[in-house]
């Protein structure tokens, strides 16, 4: 499963993939009073800004005042944000001449993926004020423990030097980490999302839900109804990468959500509600739904059983440090219901060929031989 986890990117975020800022509908969320003061402004440069998180972060900052500059490839998206100044490079490849001898109060890197990229560009950039770094809780160890911590043992690089993604996603992430912390000692803040969801998410993981509640009929609902699910809306995570910049909260967290237990009965509860769907669920068990080879994660997006030895953990990682200092979610309700309408808004070719979820066939079938196994 680690493969399959990581190739979908359980972080889901950087510059090379597709956002989605144009088709989000208006953002209602009052903003948070601990963010909501008059903020100085910031000269920002935010490596990406044109992907899934980096436009929400983008737009959140412009909104707050501060001057933002991308830096990038320019393939992803690059009609956005032609009223910036965009720096044009491309890590991999260790072209950053773009960045020699610039300084910005906040350094954001959603884009981020190998330790030698990070190094490069910290250093290059470590006479600025402050480097924050999405990271992922895929860096953890013990992946299949709940509760896992910010102080909770990082996993290790099995074969040092070798850079292959997704295979070492997590263990590159953790050494990404340490990287910027070298570079730029005292001035980093790490953040650890778990599953990013909402409008403008390429990867189809959490649409899966909203689309298939929606389409209405019989459907199945995975596991056990009180099996702990654990996402982020991407609005809200932005406006915490945000604030950490603000305020200056030099820290790692998980960002995770929302603030109490979420269980997968109350994630499509939360679904049928905000959507009025027709959708009836039925529950078939983990061992059930293994054995007709439907995937956690990939076929049955979000959901990962408890019980599984290995990543068993990560739908109740502990998010508390990030809430203490700021980090608030918008209702279920609303991200179901502004997915929907992003989904809904992409070209019909593309939403015929989603990239995860269950097909409808395949569903109908799982489905019957669930029946036939209660009536035999």
């Amino acid at each position: 499963m680690l493969v399959s986890l990581a190739s979908l990117g359980l972080v889901g975020v950087g510059g090379c993939e597709q956002p989605g800022p144009s088709a989000q509908p208006t953002d209602p969320k009052p903003p948070d009073p601990k963010q909501a003061s008059k903020a100085t402004p910031l000269s920002i440069l935010v490596l990406g800004g044109t992907g899934f998180l980096g436009p929400h972060f983008v737009d959140r900052a412009l909104a707050r005042g501060h001057s933002v500059t991308l830096f990038n490839r320019g393939k992803t998206n690059p009609h956005l944000y032609p009223e910036l100044e965009q720096l044009r490079g491309d890590r991999r490849e260790g072209d950053l001449s773009a960045l020699e001898g610039r300084r910005f109060d906040a350094v954001i890197d959603t884009s981020g993926y190998l330790p030698a990229e990070v190094t490069a560009t910290a250093s290059l950039l470590a006479s600025s004020g402050h480097y924050l770094f999405i990271s992922s809780v895929s860096v953890y160890r013990d992946q299949h423990r709940a509760n896992l911590a910010e102080t909770d043992p990082l996993a290790p690089h099995p074969e040092p030097g070798n850079d292959k993604l997704p295979d070492f996603y997590g263990p590159l992430k953790a050494l990404c980490e340490q990287a910027a912390e070298a570079a730029m000692p005292g001035k980093t803040t790490v953040i650890r999302p778990g599953l990013i969801v909402g409008p403008g998410d390429p990867t189809d993981r959490f649409t899966y839900w909203p689309v298939r509640l929606a389409r209405g009929g019989e459907m199945i609902a995975p596991g056990d109804p009180d099996d702990p699910v654990q996402l982020i809306d991407a609005r809200d995570l932005a406006a915490f990468m945000l604030a950490c910049v603000e305020r200056r909260l030099f820290n790692t967290y998980n960002a995770v959500g929302p603030a109490k237990r979420l269980s997968v009965q109350a994630m499509l509860s939360a679904g049928i509600t905000a959507l009025a769907a027709t959708a009836s669920l039925t529950w078939i068990p983990a061992d059930f739904l293994a054995t007709h080879e439907v995937r956690p994660w990939t076929d049955m997006p979000v959901w990962v059983p408890p019980t599984d030895p290995e990543f068993g953990g990560l739908g109740s990682v502990n998010g508390s440090a990030a809430v203490a200092d700021g980090l608030s979610f918008r209702p279920l309700e609303q991200t179901m219901t502004d997915t929907l309408v992003y989904w809904n808004e992409l070209p019909a070719d593309r939403r015929a060929e989603p990239y995860a979820g269950l097909a409808a066939e395949r569903e109908a079938e799982v489905l019957a031989a669930w029946h036939e196994r209660l009536s035999g």
